[in-house]
């Protein structure tokens, strides 16, 4: 897919405005990045504000409150090029638009882009992305730190894809877990989504889930499952379970959302039969590929993978420069 060349407004960083926790949605879009920019970034469930954050962070580390010296030493302040980037190998790509977030906090001058893909579409190993045309000390300031973010994405989007492939036709979902990197789990998270995945919770604030440890302190599976209940009565509560005597427990108690830890496919048959249809089940712990669809045919909603988010290689994606047409 092919979009026309965008014109992106100037962007320098939104300086004591970036996450200034505007209320409205126009202060919200306005912050630092082109609005139309902020607007995809919103449609797609990201807060541009925290991305904007984000792409602001990664290149200061990049220049470490100096220049980018080789690029100063060897490009003339006027040159303007362009810059595809381009898929190395194939997979998913996900984290297009934070990466023009990343080129639009660089930018002292107007930019344009011209999107070839969307997050989420499948890519050929030397398929153009998407080509950016500004100043070329920008482009070349703005290339790692732009690559390290969509690098990291849409390798998160194409192992998630690889599980989604697999369970596809049965009713099992494959889902992410909190073992994210601090500070990216907004933007890891979507990669999932981009996969074909599903969220787990994006915080310890918007639903609980009961684990072991809750369960030594609260005296008991059942007991720690009350207790959230008595205390956040609105909120989704999943419980954490080891054996089919806490299962029952829990399910008898009205949980949710029930974690089988470490089940074999054996026992989660047995789970799935016990429940009867009143709680979610999602197997967890040591899951691999190559048992995803035997886990999924014993009918569990879904499958935690941690690994999606701690342990995805990266998809190898360059960018390539040529001169402005």
């Amino acid at each position: 897919m092919s979009t026309p060349d965008l014109p992106l407004a100037q962007s320098g960083g939104c300086g004591d405005g970036c996450a200034c926790g505007a209320e409205d949605d126009a202060e919200y879009l306005e912050c630092g990045l082109d609005p139309a920019l902020a607007q995809l970034l919103s449609d797609a469930g990201l807060d541009p504000v925290e991305v904007e954050d984000i792409a602001n962070v990664a290149i200061q580390e990049d220049l470490d409150n100096g220049v980018d010296v080789t690029t100063v030493a060897t490009i003339p302040e006027e040159a303007v090029a362009t810059a595809d980037f381009v898929a190395r190998e194939g997979g998913v790509v996900a984290g297009l638009r934070i990466a023009e977030a990343v080129v639009s906090v660089v930018c002292t001058d107007e930019f344009e882009v011209e999107r070839h893909v969307e997050d989420g579409d499948r890519v050929e190993a030397g398929q153009k992305l998407l080509s950016v045309t500004t100043r070329t000390r920008d482009l070349l300031t703005a290339e790692r730190s732009a690559l390290n973010l969509l690098c990291r994405m849409s390798g998160i989007a194409t192992a998630t894809r690889a599980w989604a492939d697999v369970l596809d036709g049965t009713k099992t979902r494959v889902r992410d877990t909190r073992k994210t990197t601090p500070g990216l789990r907004a933007l890891e998270k979507f990669a999932v989504r981009c996969g074909g995945g599903v969220n787990h919770r994006m915080s310890l604030s918007d639903a609980a889930l009961v684990k072991d440890n809750h369960v030594v302190a609260a005296g008991g599976v059942a007991e720690a499952f009350q207790a959230v209940r008595d205390t956040f009565p609105d909120v989704p509560i999943e419980v954490e379970v080891d054996t089919l005597h806490q299962l029952r427990e829990v399910v008898d108690a009205g949980a949710d959302l029930i974690l089988l830890d470490n089940f074999t496919p054996g026992e989660c048959e047995e789970a799935v039969a016990v429940v009867d249809g009143r709680a979610l089940l999602e197997a967890s712990g040591r899951l691999t590929l190559d048992d995803a669809k035997v886990y999924a045919d014993t009918g569990v909603d879904f499958l935690a993978v941690g690994a999606l988010t701690h342990s995805s290689p990266i998809l190898d994606i360059g960018l390539d420069l040529r001169a402005a047409q």
